[in-house]
């Protein structure tokens, strides 16, 4: 109900099929412009080039109406940083900043500025960025730290704090902040670029309000809603009731080497689905700890891969959805846990398990294994430092932070092979381009290429994964948070497992999880698994058999073969 101006309620606009398409695409188009002003104002290659950045808008209530298609973990756990946002009473015209990730985060590099949207006074939704910084501080450049055993080791911590206070920023804030992280004028201008994407978000609103009126809008976000929980909850009910269960591993936590199990039981009931990571490790003393917010971004995920991807991406996708994960676990810690790799890694093998469950329960939606990890990357030294001036300034020229995720082997499908060299799972970032990365960074790409005949055998072949080899021209630190270097990407249906992924500096093989210093001069090499396949490798076709030569995807080896030459090296 709204008001009149008289204050009687009047009932809501009804909102007929066509406007509602309409309006539903104006509201993601909000959303995507938010985007791509972050992304063409901001300064650091990681968010100008990667896009390592995400931008939503959601109403009054915190309910997510409308996101653009960036980073599954970030649009995933946004919800929980409005849900701390509104807990601060937020007043037309506030800018909070947070990346805490017991209230609201994910992990610290990921900041998150929400800001409220105000139409004639009142606060009617908020708009929200969040972006992956370079650095924010902590013990190692670049905050991704391997050995961290508690999160005041991984940089700066934010509870949701006000930045803007009734349109009036609020310096102390902007002071603290640029004071406790590396590369601080690049920083600035990040942040500049999230309020701005923001403020963009305001003035399309008010557009919006404009052309269809106050009360439409505000129907709207309830009627887009509602279209998409109607859709996912036919979708859920298109698969059989029951329970499913599956289960693999993290190849340590960056303290200790030991296998780290993570389990999950998804309960299929009706129009309704269930998580529960029971089961899985306690928390962790390294950093592969990962928030609950972290592990519902990889259920949502992993559940829309399995109903229709063409459900409008918002709040109503996730109504249907519960996860739970016990108190003090490796999927639900407790503070102080270090975290960062969690995010990143621990929501991979999330999405791994519950796509293995799900499996059973939609054997023909479901792809072989995938790569299962980010293999990030970072390099930067301690160095330079600068006074948060203009960005670019002299002051900061020897001090630097890079930051990558590296592609892989998109697991094989049941009717197409998988595809080669690109993002999995809970990342959906390019990569850096060589030319940006050389401009940017005193580092030279030495290599970059698929790996040949690293995607699993079978019917259908999985994708083949990369190699990109980095020579560091300073003195550095060197910090790597990977995974599937001991357990290869499981192939499915009698498919082969796809090429384990390795690490190499200087050509000697390093853990998947290190922070190592290094002398100028110094090659990292990355070579990132392949996908499994899908299908009796014996079903593959002759004419398919001599693509892959052509491609440099035919093997000899099996993928257990490959798995032994692999733990060799």
């Amino acid at each position: 109900m709204t008001g009149d101006e008289s204050g009687a309620e009047t009932p809501d606009p009804e909102i007929d099929p066509v406007t509602l398409e309409v309006l539903r695409n104006q509201l993601e188009g909000v959303a995507e412009e938010m985007g791509t002003v972050l992304i063409r104002g901001a300064y650091s290659p990681n968010i100008t080039e990667r896009r390592d950045c995400s931008t939503a808008l959601f109403d009054a209530d915190g309910r997510m109406v409308a996101q653009a298609e960036h980073i599954p973990v970030h649009l995933g756990a946004m919800p929980e940083a409005v849900a701390a946002v509104r807990d601060r009473d937020p007043a037309p015209g506030d800018v909070f900043v947070l990346n805490d990730p017991f209230t609201g985060g994910t992990h610290l590099p990921d900041v998150t500025l929400v800001s409220s949207l105000a139409l004639d006074g009142d606060v009617v939704g908020f708009a929200v960025s969040r972006a992956h910084h370079a650095d924010v501080g902590g013990m190692t450049p670049g905050s991704m730290p391997a050995g961290a055993r508690e999160i005041y080791q991984e940089g700066l911590r934010i509870p949701p704090l006000r930045l803007v206070e009734c349109g009036d920023r609020v310096d102390d804030v902007f002071d603290l902040v640029f004071a406790n992280v590396r590369n601080p004028a690049e920083r600035r201008a990040d942040f500049e670029a999230q309020i701005a994407a923001n403020e963009r978000a305001g003035e399309r609103l008010r557009d919006l309000a404009d052309e269809h009126g106050r009360a439409r809008l505000e129907a709207a976000f309830d009627a887009v809603i509602g279209y998409s929980r109607e859709r996912t909850t036919a979708a859920l009910r298109d698969l059989p009731d029951g329970t499913y269960e599956a289960e693999d591993v993290l190849e340590g936590d960056g303290v200790t080497d030991a296998d780290i199990p993570i389990r999950a039981a998804v309960t299929v009931d009706g129009g309704s689905l269930a998580v529960d990571f029971a089961g899985s490790a306690d928390q962790v003393d390294g950093n592969c700890n990962a928030p609950l917010a972290v592990a519902k971004s990889a259920v949502y995920f992993a559940v829309r891969c399995v109903t229709d991807p063409e459900i409008p991406p918002n709040h109503g996708c996730y109504e249907p959805v519960s996860v739970s994960a016990p108190a003090g676990s490796i999927l639900n810690p407790e503070p102080p846990a270090a975290v960062v790799g969690g995010n990143v890694e621990t929501s991979q093998r999330a999405v791994d398990v519950v796509l293995a469950a799900l499996g059973e329960a939609a054997p023909d939606r479901v792809t072989a294994g995938s790569q299962g990890t980010m293999n990030n990357l970072t390099i930067g030294n301690r160095g330079g430092g600068g006074d948060g001036g203009d960005r670019g300034e002299s002051t900061e020229s020897a001090s630097f932070t890079y930051y990558e995720t590296i592609g892989g082997g998109f697991g094989a499908r049941p009717d197409a092979d998988g595809m080669d060299g690109v993002q999995v799972g809970m990342t959906n970032t390019l990569n850096t381009p060589v030319e940006a990365l050389e401009a940017a960074y005193p580092l030279r790409v030495e290599r970059y290429a698929f790996r040949p005949d690293s995607g699993g055998d079978g019917r259908h072949r999985g994708g083949l994964g990369l190699e990109r080899s980095v020579r560091v021209e300073t003195a550095a630190t060197v910090s790597l948070l990977t995974e599937r270097r001991r357990h290869a990407p499981a192939g499915r249906e009698g498919g082969e497992s796809g090429a384990l992924g390795e690490n190499l500096i200087d050509g000697e093989p390093v853990p998947a999880k290190a922070t190592v210093d290094v002398d100028s001069g110094t090659t990292v090499t990355i070579l990132t698994p392949g996908g499994g396949g899908y299908g009796d490798p014996a079903e593959r076709g002759p004419a398919a058999r001599e693509r892959d030569r052509a491609d440099g995807k035919a093997t000899g080896e099996s993928g257990e073969e490959r798995e032994r030459s692999a733990e060799g090296n």
